[in-house]
This record gives C-alpha cells, sequence and structure tokens, in this order.
C-alpha cells in the first residue's frame, strides 16, 4: 500500500459538499496524480508517472461514496441521475470525470477521475521529457506551420491529448481556431480560441458530428478534434478535403496501419453506404502524416513513430515511417529513442518554401535535397520491430 505523501495531504477548505469529498480532498489537489480511481469504499488508487498506486484513503461505507458522487455532480453542474448508470462530466478544473454506478457496476459505485496539468505541456516540454527527439520535434512543429493535416493515433491513456495539445500551441496567434471535443480538455494559449463540447444526454443532446458539421460554418482557420469515435471522421475528413487544412484530430488504434482501418470502420458508422475504395481515397487525400504513441513498461508516454501518407495505391493507403522509436540499452525497462528512418517527406518541399524549418530539421532534410532513400523503408520496418511498434504491412481489402 502506498500512503498519499505528506506534502500532498491538506485539511480540506470548507465546501458545499461538506465531508463527502473529504476523503479525496487531497488528491483532488495533488498536482502530481494524472489519475484518481475509486473501486469502492476501501479501494482508492491513483496513478503517478505512469504507476497505479493503492492510497490509504478510505470511505466510511458506499453511502459516503455516493454522497460523494453526488458532490462531484454538483461540482460539475449536473444532476445525479440514479437512473443513468453511467454518468460523464468534466469538473471546473478541467478534470474529466465517469461514474458508474449499480446495476452496471456489479461489486457497487465507482468513480475514475481524469487529473490534466493546470499548465499544459509545450513541445519543448515533451523533449525535456525525452517522449519526442529534437529532430522529430522539429519536424512536427514545421508540419503545423505548414498547414498539414496530422492525426494523433495511440492506445488508451498513451498521451494522445497531451500531444495534441502539445502541437495545438505551435499553431500561430493570428489564427482563428476551433476545437470540439467530449470533454474540453484542450487548453490553448491562443487568444482566438472556440471551444465546443458535445452533450452526450438530456434533451438537449449534442454529437460530436453535429458539432464538426456547424464547426466548419464557424470560419475556422483551424479544426481541432480532441478525438473521433464514430460518424464524426467522415465529416471531418470532408472538411480535410475542402479546403479547411492544418487540422488535427486523435484516434484510438495500436499501430498507424490500425489507425487506418479504424478510420475506415469510423466512416462507415456514419450510416451512408461509402465503398472502402472511396474512404481509402478520403483518407489518403485528407491526412498528411500520422503520429504514434504509447505507455511503455516504465509508465512513460513516449511517440513510437512518424508516418507519412504518400497517396493511394489502390487497394492501399501508401504509408511510408520517417521517424520510428529504437530500444536502448535498457529496452526491457520502456528506454527508446525516437530516430529518422532516411526516407525524405514528401511535405519538405513545402516546408522549405514556406521557410518554416527550423535549423536542425533543414540539416537533417537540406532544401533540395535529392536524397531519397527508398531502402529506407526496410531499415524502419526492422527498426520498429526492435523498439516494439508493429512494423508496416500492406493490407488488402
Amino acid at each position: 500500500m502506498i500512503p498519499v505523501p505528506p506534502t500532498a495531504v491538506r485539511v480540506a477548505e470548507p465546501d458545499s459538499s461538506g465531508t463527502a469529498l473529504e476523503p479525496i480532498a487531497p488528491l483532488l489537489r495533488d498536482a502530481t496524480l494524472t489519475e484518481i480511481m475509486i473501486n469502492g469504499p476501501d479501494a482508492i488508487f491513483v496513478e503517478r508517472e505512469g504507476r497505479i498506486l493503492l492510497t490509504d484513503r478510505r470511505f466510511e461505507d458506499e453511502n459516503h461514496l455516493l454522497s460523494a458522487v453526488g458532490a462531484l455532480m454538483t461540482s460539475a453542474g449536473r444532476r445525479l441521475d440514479l437512473v443513468d448508470p453511467v454518468l460523464e462530466a468534466r469538473l471546473p478544473d478541467g478534470s474529466r470525470l465517469t461514474i458508474v454506478l449499480p446495476p452496471v457496476a456489479v461489486d457497487g459505485p465507482m468513480i475514475t477521475i481524469r487529473k490534466f496539468s493546470a499548465s499544459p505541456y509545450a513541445i519543448d516540454d515533451l523533449i525535456r521529457f525525452g517522449s519526442l527527439s529534437l529532430e522529430a520535434a522539429a519536424f512536427l512543429q514545421a508540419c503545423v506551420l505548414a498547414r498539414a493535416n496530422l492525426l494523433i493515433s495511440g492506445g488508451s491513456s498513451s498521451g494522445k491529448t497531451t500531444l495534441l495539445n502539445a502541437l495545438a500551441t505551435c499553431i500561430p496567434g493570428d489564427e482563428r481556431i476551433v476545437t470540439i471535443e467530449e470533454a474540453a480538455e484542450l487548453r490553448l494559449p491562443q487568444g482566438h480560441v472556440c471551444r465546443l463540447e458535445s452533450i452526450p444526454a438530456g434533451e438537449r443532446v449534442t454529437t460530436l458530428r453535429q458539432l464538426v458539421r456547424h464547426a466548419v460554418r464557424m470560419r475556422p482557420d483551424r479544426l481541432l478534434v480532441g478525438e473521433v469515435r464514430s460518424g464524426e471522421a467522415l465529416d471531418m475528413l470532408q472538411a480535410m478535403n475542402t479546403g479547411h487544412d492544418g487540422a488535427i484530430s486523435t484516434v484510438h488504434a495500436n499501430s498507424p496501419r490500425d489507425a487506418l482501418s479504424r478510420l475506415e470502420t469510423l466512416v462507415l458508422m456514419a450510416g451512408l453506404d461509402l465503398p472502402v475504395r472511396a474512404i481509402r481515397q478520403q483518407i489518403s487525400g485528407a491526412i498528411n502524416v500520422i503520429v504514434h504513441v504509447g505507455r511503455l513498461a516504465d509508465g512513460s508516454r513516449k511517440v513510437l513513430s512518424i508516418g507519412e501518407l504518400t497517396g493511394f495505391e489502390d487497394p492501399t493507403i501508401a504509408l511510408q515511417q520517417l521517424f520510428v522509436s529504437e530500444a536502448t540499452g535498457g529496452g526491457a525497462q520502456g528506454r527508446t529513442r525516437l530516430t529518422p528512418t532516411g526516407i525524405r517527406p514528401q511535405i519538405m518541399d513545402k516546408i522549405h518554401r514556406l521557410g518554416v524549418a527550423a535549423p536542425e530539421l533543414g540539416r537533417l532534410y537540406p532544401k533540395n535535397s535529392g536524397h531519397v532513400a527508398v531502402s529506407g523503408r526496410r531499415a524502419a520496418t526492422a527498426a520498429m520491430n526492435e523498439g516494439g511498434v508493429p512494423p508496416r504491412d500492406r493490407r488488402q481489402s
């Protein structure tokens, strides 16, 4: 059992919730935690630095835990509805709240709180943490400035939203940014940001798909879709293919190639009987770069690969890997480094033309260079295998 650090334990300030939240009040204030997971009155877990730890905090009984559920829902501006066994909301500090009640929760009420840093990470922070190499960070920053359409893929809690927020900080401050999320988590420093949040339940249900359709009419310079999960993928792709460039979104997937397959499935969820070939052409024409992130054995979250879509080679979307993760001396403990494969990105011509290439990127991919390492694709596959990233394939329909 891991006790709460003494520095994090403080007497909760009086509030409208009284003693309902007292057992977890210090956890809610602890900036070092990224997740609070309550599985029952005497089972309160936290995540710190990628590791899940059992705390010594306790609720008196299940009724005390239910009173905490009510207090959290009230602070989120929502009413506790015991008829709905699964409740989602956003707390005042931006944390994501998920509550599961009986009969869905077999052993009693459960609470999960995803916390976010008060000061969102920027690209420099990810470099300092080892999540990104200097060259890869310079490439992604240049892609944002060159208005490439980026897709971030990865598993649950792999750092997709964190990377999206960091990349979004690279968007020039004079552009109008429209964000579309299920729960408003992105925190951008720019002054012209329009935040849209879906309403999942109640009389005023508003879906992500509806918000994407509305957003393209709001004169956005940039569209940021927190995560595509359903038919809104089609509307997002159509927006990217009709002049709304510079968009960034995330998707749950186990590899870059799986991300493309998942996008196909999500587009089909829009309810239109589109042929797979047409969907793949939409994807290849809309997305320029796929960034895949993951959580490693030591709990760290890192960028594992950066790939570029280079066209549609019927029946497959052509994808070349530009940066891949290679295991270092302690690979078993999750230590990796992100290295270039030697393949020159097609988008580099546009990046140089716009003059947004940082010096380290210019040295890696010189202007007007004729070096295109065609054989680098095989080397990239080997590196991906070594670093634990699924190898590049060419799936057939």
